[in-house]
């Protein structure tokens, strides 16, 4: 694997690995709501009651749904939508793009938590952050992350590319977002990527090794190994000069711009 990093041989992750919100001393009460309205947050999904691990509905934890004030929203449960969404008698209605309409029923709402599912449960739970920002600084808007929409067809060398700017300019903004809100600790391996992200630095996966969601964005394999060569090649040349900070967050803002920059 090529990789890079800030000088330390040592690849254990500074960033919490996979729950990065913890929910503590949540008690449920079925039916029992306590908020001011679910919007303007960046809702991640942290646990299940089914299982500790994952959701009932294959949730991770960097799974989200993004409600904007103005009524918008983008969301990946495993497919990436966006769209319109009310909160109306304990429900998140969802209109998509394409003009589906899904319904999350609310179980337990407060500023900071969420739980949905049937009343009586199983339920997926989540926490939220505060999201100020503009759709081209917000890491969850859909402008962000038209690298998780499906390619329909083959995907020129052009359009590969422009999908991986996509994705590193979604890495920037993530640490950037969690920089400029001080937020300590944000997932770094449940997101698909074919990046390996380190507390000391980060190297390009393996093929064999890359995420299946990952691999599924792309129309064929052939375009997924066109676009890990990219990378690869910028690895290969060496063309990364790991930026000099003690802050984690700023070194990888400085990498993944740099990604953008080198990229063939």
């Amino acid at each position: 694997m090529s990789s890079t990093n800030s000088g330390s041989q040592s690849n254990r992750s500074l960033l919490q690995p996979a729950f990065f919100f913890i929910l503590s001393g949540m008690f449920v009460f079925s039916g029992c709501i306590h908020h001011s309205g679910p919007a303007g947050k960046i809702w991640f999904f942290t646990h299940s009651t089914a299982t500790s691990e994952s959701s009932i509905t294959g949730l991770n934890p960097a799974n989200f749904v993004d409600l904007e004030t103005d009524g918008s929203y983008t969301r990946d449960f495993g497919h990436f939508d966006y769209g319109t969404w009310k909160y109306d008698n304990h429900q998140l209605i969802f209109t998509s793009s394409g003009n589906s309409r899904s319904v999350m029923a609310v179980n337990y709402l407060t500023a900071n938590e969420m739980q949905v599912g049937p009343p009586t449960g199983p339920f997926d739970n989540f926490e939220s952050q505060s999201l100020h920002e503009s759709p081209a600084k917000n890491p969850f808007s859909k402008d962000n992350n038209h690298w998780r929409v499906k390619a329909v067809e083959k995907e020129s060398a052009a359009v590969l590319r422009k999908r991986l700017l996509n994705h590193f300019r979604f890495w920037e903004m993530y640490f950037t977002w969690a920089l400029n809100n001080n937020i300590q600790y944000i997932d770094v391996r449940s997101t698909p990527t074919p990046i390996k992200i380190y507390g000391n630095g980060f190297g390009l996966k393996p093929f064999s090794q890359l995420p299946d969601a990952w691999k599924m964005y792309f129309y064929d394999e052939d375009d997924c190994r066109a676009a890990s060569k990219k990378i690869e090649w910028i690895f290969n040349n060496n063309l990364l000069a790991w930026p000099h900070t003690e802050n984690k967050f700023k070194m990888f803002i400085g990498a993944f711009q740099q990604l953008q920059q080198k990229l063939p």
